[in-house]
């Protein structure tokens, strides 16, 4: 288990003072850090089809951007090459044992643990990144350069796929070491280039735009046959104008758009489907002798099994006046709130005993859906 301390900050104190305010160097965030995956392994989930990966070369002052899967490694050179993986949480649960370190952010908001591989001068030169993310230097060293927030920084595309930006004034200069960790909040520049052979663990979060929510919320209404009500105007007058789309109807229109996003029914039940979803593909192993509800009870009801979830799996729950939504990959089930408790072992922790759940064997309800999520392969009995 991963223990991070913040510069002897308390979790509170972080988020009041940093939190996408100002980055922070955090130097042996993870005392005595052990890499959890060496770069064989990494390279080794690049060369799979349903995982995003990337290599990026800046030889000579010329970018490339190579997507994968890669059945060999030749373009991965000596110097100045970065290979990168996406999503290695939901692969690798050894590497996604560094997550829960940083779930004192809510659950909705991580999105997920990105690893790279460089060698010396290997990055993929000045960025902007839209949402927050913890670097974390594993094996190797590499120095950073990190900014606050710049007007006018001009963006230029090297190659096809990777955007960059100018030179910019970095307000952290620095090398970091096995263990240490930068916070860097939205819209900072920051540059890395591995001093020597070096891995670093991305650990991004959530921020979608408000073009990305309305897009998928009215995929939602349309899905549902909700948001039908027709634009009306009963009290239509004569104008001297016919070309004029006055103030009022722009108002009446609004109101007809607000209406829809203030049905909190509808919006909770979209919002509970839509951030449980991964974005990435999971390893889900969905199995063959199906367990029922009494297999479970029996096992809850023994001593030192393990309920362990997959990587990458997406739980969350919204209370309402006296229901619960519980959503899990773009499905929701409503609970009674009565089943809070148990519910939140499904949303709050990767691993849970059979104690634990003892206290939840009664409630019918909870015992259906955790056999139907173990038998779809989204936990697992160990």
């Amino acid at each position: 288990m991963y223990q991070l301390n913040i510069n002897n900050l308390s979790h509170s104190e972080f988020l009041e003072k940093y939190w996408q305010k100002k980055p922070l160097l955090i130097k042996a965030g993870f005392e005595n850090f052990q890499d959890p995956i060496s770069a064989e392994e990494l390279a080794g989930l690049a060369m799979e089809e349903n995982i995003e990966s990337r290599i990026i070369t800046n030889q000579d002052d010329k970018w490339d951007a190579h997507h994968g899967p890669f059945e060999d490694f030749s373009l991965l050179k000596p110097t100045h090459s970065t290979l990168l993986v996406q999503a290695v949480d939901h692969w690798h649960p050894e590497a996604a044992e560094i997550l829960e370190a940083f779930r004192f952010i809510p659950n909705w908001r991580i999105d997920d643990l990105m690893i790279s591989f460089s060698s010396p001068k290997g990055g993929v030169g000045p960025h902007l990144d839209q949402y927050d993310v913890f670097i974390i230097q594993g094996e190797g060293k590499r120095h950073w350069r990190v900014g606050m927030p710049q007007p006018k920084l001009k963006e230029v595309i090297p190659c096809n796929s990777l955007l960059q930006i100018e030179n910019f004034e970095a307000c952290i200069d620095v090398v970091l070491e096995p263990g240490d960790i930068l916070y860097i909040p939205p819209s900072c520049p920051h540059e890395g280039y591995a001093v020597e052979n070096a891995i670093n663990y991305s650990v991004g979060f959530r921020a979608p735009n408000q073009t990305d929510m309305l897009s998928s919320f009215a995929d939602h209404l349309i899905d549902n046959e909700l948001g039908k009500r027709r634009y009306s105007d009963p009290q239509l007058q004569l104008r001297d104008s016919i070309g004029e789309i006055q103030e009022d109807e722009l108002s009446n229109i609004q109101n007809l758009l607000l209406d829809v996003i203030k049905d909190k029914d509808s919006l909770k039940t979209w919002l509970g489907r839509t951030m449980s979803e991964a974005k990435h593909e999971l390893d889900v192993a969905p199995i063959e002798d199906k367990y029922t509800c009494d297999d479970i009870i029996d096992l809850i009801s023994q001593e030192d099994i393990n309920f362990v979830r997959i990587g990458g799996l997406r739980a969350l729950y919204q209370v309402n006046r006296d229901s619960i939504i519980f959503s899990y990959q773009g499905e929701n089930t409503i609970f009674p709130l009565e089943m809070l408790q148990s519910i939140q072992l499904l949303t709050d922790y990767s691993f849970i005993t059979s104690d634990q759940l003892k206290s939840s064997i009664n409630f019918s309800l909870f015992i259906e859906t955790l056999t139907k999520i173990i038998n779809e392969g989204y936990w697992y009995v160990e």
